[in-house]
């Protein structure tokens, strides 16, 4: 029981529970996910929208579609527009397996909003045992226009067997084995975690998006000036003002540590705590942060939208929790140990597509 590790998913991929129209790499191959790729076309449509029980994805399209956009050489998802994009991958799952999708890290980032559908669904992400069919990428553009093309990976996919997640008492015992952040820890639900607005150095606390700015290509890595897409934020007081509908990048007080035979998943706090979304991007890998992987702990990056009125958000505030889950085996590679892995170790970073 538990989230299956990359092993178990090299073994679907051979026994046909993971399907693709192109052969997945081995670079899509996570230590607990599997990144999925992005098909040769996008339906611009008026409006997100889940197909309902006995309905597929195909049969909504007709309704909602506005026009179609081939991507094989590239084409511009633009801001505030909802596109759907079939994806190169389809499941075949046994019976004993169910899955959940979220968008990658640096999807997150760029605050690009990346949902799965799938064909019956009645909710994003969430794809149930015993599922066949194709699966599909809502993509919303939030704060940035995007090229993107073909086999480009937005999201990700994790499969389960039976219940993994970790209860209070069992991740209090976790944590007394093996520490899993670097102070005490607030367990209620999952780990919580706050945000960090008294850096150590200087007064640089996080940045807000701007409103009006080129297109970022997805395939382009360190190759954009942040000044041009981001406005720093500085505090000398511990708070800043969130603004109703602005994007923010911020990071978590608290250095996090994921043992290689766990994983974790971010989930937003409760609403009661202010009015703002905590995070797009929300699968810790088993490793992520842990010493025998390179690490000295992790700050989790923050993601954050403020909804309806101006918020105060002030140093250590909690905003939101980390729900761990075990791994059914520990994976071949964990993350950061040799593994390309471009947030082990991070603090306050934007997206790997911008210059440092």
């Amino acid at each position: 029981m538990g989230v299956l590790a990359d092993s178990a998913i090299r073994e679907m991929i051979d026994n046909g529970a993971i399907r693709a129209t192109v052969p997945v790499i081995d670079a899509q191959v996570q230590p607990a996910s599997l990144d999925l790729r992005l098909g040769n076309r996008a339906w611009r449509v008026r409006a997100s929208f889940l197909t309902g029980d006995q309905r597929t994805v195909h049969d909504r399209l007709s309704e909602f579609e506005m026009h179609q956009i081939d991507l094989t050489d590239g084409a511009v998802l633009e801001k505030g527009c909802v596109y759907v994009v079939p994806l190169m991958e389809s499941l075949d799952l046994p019976d004993d397996v169910q899955a959940v999708a979220n968008a990658k890290s640096s999807t997150g980032r760029l605050d690009l909003l990346t949902r799965t559908i799938t064909d019956g669904g009645t909710e994003f992400d969430r794809i149930p045992s015993g599922y066949t069919g194709p699966l599909y990428a809502e993509i919303c553009p939030r704060s940035f226009s995007v090229l993107v093309r073909p086999g480009m990976r937005l999201n990700q996919i994790r499969f389960r067997r039976g219940q993994a997640v970790l209860t209070d008492k069992e991740l209090t015992q976790l944590h007394l084995n093996s520490p899993l952040v670097d102070g005490p820890a607030v367990i209620d639900q999952g780990l919580g975690f706050s945000v960090d607005l008294i850096p150590a150095k200087g007064d640089l606390v996080g940045y807000r998006a701007k409103p009006h700015t080129g297109v970022i290509d997805l395939d382009r890595i360190g190759a954009y000036d942040p000044a041009e897409y981001w406005e720093p934020i500085h505090t000398k007081d511990g708070r800043i003002i969130l603004d109703p509908g602005a994007f923010y990048i911020l990071v978590s007080r608290e250095a996090v540590h994921i043992p290689p035979d766990f994983a974790a998943e971010m989930a937003p706090y409760l609403a009661m705590v202010g009015e703002f979304r905590v995070h797009y991007a929300g699968f810790f890998d088993p490793g992520f942060g842990h010493a025998n992987a390179g690490g000295e702990g992790s700050r989790g990056v923050l993601e954050v939208r403020c909804h309806e009125a101006p918020f105060v958000l002030e140093h250590g505030q909690v905003v939101g929790r980390l729900v761990y889950e075990r791994m059914e085996c520990q994976p071949d590679r964990i993350y950061g140990a040799d593994l390309k892995s471009n947030y082990q170790g991070q603090g306050l970073k934007l997206s790997k597509h911008f210059k440092a």
